[in-house]
């Protein structure tokens, strides 16, 4: 298993791990191991190494910066690819356009695009991610989204083939774009921003943050929001009114600080959250007819627990 991966690998001189833990490699800090761990420092080597994998009939999950992701406890039996940086290289184009790889963190990118006097993703300044994965889900915060300033993104198909997607195409909208159904792997940005000046921009920047910092759980690992917002609604306020503030089971909790989180207060495991969020779930709907969204995506074998029905991950 993995020699076609393996090959492919040394063709771009990278390396690889074996049985990785991929508490490691998310936010929530929960997660088995992954039977093999590569991060690609290109789209070629990228390409080449999905390409590999198909070969061989090998499993394979591709991460950024594992924000959004909440992992079996058995962990990945097969390659985990990860975007990040090694394929994190910025370009300005002119006439406020930026090409970024996939790989770039959001901060990294808005502070890059502040040093240029570019506005326009200082709603994404404390997003844990990746750029790619923001394109991915359509991330958004405090009246901004990506759909406001993404142009292209460049990707590989589920035969490992390049292509792109512009415009209408990308089909965003709230949490969503036409990769959230899967089968493509992003591997670039393009990015229109606005002019504006450097103290203008950082000062946007700096509030988001504080304002994060007041509202949320950050000293906690989690996924950030849990749930997406359902119409008409706030989740974290729907979780509250249902008297679910501080709810516990194990080391996962509904933050006491904002009940839209759930956060891992140390050793929990991915059941645990995985159970908690199906009971965050169960209890909304049957107390106000609302059923949940989570936000964060499941890898690997379903929670024994049944959550995964409830959860449709």
């Amino acid at each position: 298993m993995f020699d076609a991966v393996k090959e492919a690998a040394r063709r771009h001189g990278l390396s690889w791990e074996t049985e990785v833990p991929m508490q490691k490699l998310t936010t929530f800090r929960t997660g088995g191991p992954a039977a093999m761990l590569i991060q690609p420092n290109s789209e070629g080597a990228l390409q080449d190494i999905l390409q590999a994998a198909l070969s061989e009939k090998t499993p394979y999950c591709v991460i950024g910066n594992g924000s959004n992701l909440l992992v079996s406890d058995a962990g990945f039996p097969g390659l985990v690819v990860r975007i990040g940086a090694n394929m994190s290289k910025m370009e300005e184009l002119g006439g406020g356009r930026l090409r970024v790889e996939a790989g770039v963190a959001l901060n990294a990118l808005c502070n890059y695009a502040c040093k240029l006097g570019l506005s326009g993703l200082e709603f994404a300044y404390g997003i844990p991610g990746t750029a790619g994965g923001a394109a991915y889900m359509n991330a958004g915060a405090y009246g901004g989204e990506m759909r406001d300033v993404l142009l292209s993104c460049d990707h590989l198909d589920a035969n490992g083939n390049p292509g792109a997607f512009t415009g209408e195409a990308l089909d965003l909208s709230y949490r969503h774009s036409v990769y959230s159904g899967g089968g493509y792997t992003i591997t670039a940005l393009t990015l229109r921003l606005s002019p504006d000046s450097m103290q203008a921009i950082r000062a946007r920047m700096e509030e988001n943050l504080s304002r994060r910092k007041e509202k949320q759980p950050l000293d906690f690992p989690s996924a950030g929001s849990t749930f997406k917002r359902p119409e008409g609604h706030f989740a974290g306020a729907l979780i509250e009114q249902c008297g679910l503030k501080g709810k516990r089971i194990g080391g996962a909790q509904v933050s006491e600080k904002h009940a839209g989180f759930i956060i891992n207060t140390g050793g929990a495991t991915s059941a645990e959250i995985a159970e908690l969020i199906a009971l965050v779930q169960s209890t909304v709907y049957a107390q106000t007819g609302v059923m949940l969204s989570p936000e964060v995506k499941w890898i690997g074998s379903p929670p024994e627990n049944g959550g995964a029905a409830v959860w449709n991950l």
